[in-house]
């Protein structure tokens, strides 16, 4: 816990060095910029009281009082190498860790800590992407300076392609309100949707190739990526032709009397050696272990819907709804075959605070026939598994207040997290989450 803090210290040192200056080498921001640096780093401290539970097992959130931090820091470098084309590098630093080891709820609620491997603090690195851009047409959009965004003017009509290692989540399944764990609402079931098995590393990144056809109302997305060989891992499957996922998205922008919204689609198929749940059960009826079922030619497939509407300048509300087969076992991200979550965001205008923002979402998850029946028996993933289940579908609430502290430079987050039947199980819970997140970007 000291070396915890003393990290922290050390930390907040660099953070008050380094925002006195700003790193960009550009020219005119009207004009094409030609390198940028960027910088951010989260702290997200939670803790929980202790809760009623009668058993748990060796996934279970535990029902004792509980502290703990996560950290990432990341520097964003970008630069444009000739017409159409950039090249991006993210070095990343984490540490910490979440609640439990970051196991016993699904919808978990540090959306930090699915990036964090340890409690040591660990240097890699988390992008480096080529990306090539061809446009056509007249009318054009003015690019602003930003993370992973050099600025200038870009064509509506447009067709890209980049190839490396990048997040999924840079790309596909973006939302206005709720996407982003580091300045909006930080559970897992409200950065995508949840029950998308997302293609990642166990820090949240991806080897692959991805493309975009933009039109001035709509965007077309697909993605062809590499599997882990293992659950929740790092080393990539080398057996391309059978270990790949393909992942495709449409997005449709419009207005409701002049108010922005979008709607986006997506779909997709993740192929690789999976286990299979009910072969599980098949074989050990006591003590089901999906990994022992693992052989190639296995797939899972779903779809997500996920819209984000501004009912006025200064309030927006969003929903999202997905779904996949869940017969194999979760691979990627977390343990979760249907989700629906509901939510809205206010700025902070009418009590004169214009860059303050208070986000209220709602969360129901839940599993397959299957994967119920799996963890009922005994089974165990890698995210949840009490030994035994009395189902009930998990229920989250989260409210957060995000702060302006500093020049829009420093934030501050109080966050509350109600959890009901944490892991699908109603003989556990409820869960009180409180947190506080602070986040420097410049």
């Amino acid at each position: 816990m000291l070396k915890c803090i003393n990290m922290k210290k050390h930390l907040l040192l660099i953070i008050i060095l380094l925002t006195t200056v700003k790193f960009s080498f550009a020219q005119d921001t009207v004009k094409e910029e030609h390198t940028n640096l960027h910088f951010q780093q989260t702290v997200i401290t939670q803790y929980k009281p202790a809760f009623y539970a009668p058993y748990s097992g060796q996934n279970s959130l535990s029902p004792k009082t509980e502290t703990q931090s996560s950290i990432t820091t990341t520097f964003f470098g970008a630069a444009r190498l000739w017409q159409g084309a950039e090249v991006y590098f993210n070095p990343e630093l984490s540490g910490g860790a979440g609640l439990s080891q970051t196991l016993g709820v699904a919808g978990f609620p540090n959306g930090e800590t699915f990036r964090v491997g340890g409690v040591q603090n660990k240097i890699y690195i988390a992008r480096l992407y080529y990306k090539q851009n061809f446009e056509w047409g007249k009318e054009k959009d003015t690019i602003a300076d930003d993370l992973n965004q050099l600025a200038g003017l870009k064509s509506k009509r447009y067709f890209s392609f980049a190839i490396g290692k990048y997040g999924m989540a840079d790309f596909f399944d973006n939302n206005n309100f709720s996407h982003d764990p580091r300045t909006q609402f930080m559970n897992w079931a409200l950065m995508d949707n949840a029950a998308w098995d997302y293609p990642a590393n166990t820090r949240g990144y991806v080897l692959g190739t991805y493309a975009e056809l933009g039109q001035p109302d709509w965007t077309l997305r697909f993605a062809f990526t590499l599997v882990t060989t293992q659950a929740n891992q790092s080393t990539w499957d080398a057996k391309v032709g059978k270990a790949n996922t393909q992942t495709l998205e449409f997005e449709r922008r419009y207005a409701i009397d002049g108010q922005k919204g979008t709607l986006r689609i997506l779909t997709f198929l993740n192929n690789g050696k999976f286990g299979n749940y009910k072969l599980a059960i098949e074989q050990n009826p006591t003590a089901p272990n999906v990994d022992s079922t693992q052989a190639y030619g296995r797939h899972k497939y779903g779809f997500g819907i996920n819209t984000d509407q501004y009912l006025t300048k200064d309030f927006g509300v969003f929903a999202k709804a997905s779904y996949n087969d869940g017969h194999t076992e979760t691979w990627f991200f977390t343990e979760i075959d249907r989700s629906f979550t509901l939510g809205g965001v206010l700025k902070g205008t009418s009590w004169k605070r214009s860059d303050d923002e208070l986000g209220l979402a709602f969360i129901i998850n839940g599993l397959s026939a299957d994967h119920k029946d799996y963890l009922a028996a005994g089974g165990y993933g890698f995210i949840i598994g009490d030994g035994k289940l009395n189902y009930s579908p998990e229920m989250i609430a989260e409210l957060y207040y995000k702060i302006n502290a500093y020049q829009k430079k420093f934030w501050l987050s109080p966050d509350y997290q109600f959890i009901l039947h944490p892991a699908y199980n109603a003989d556990r819970g409820p869960v009180n989450v409180l947190g506080v997140r602070a986040h420097v970007e410049f």
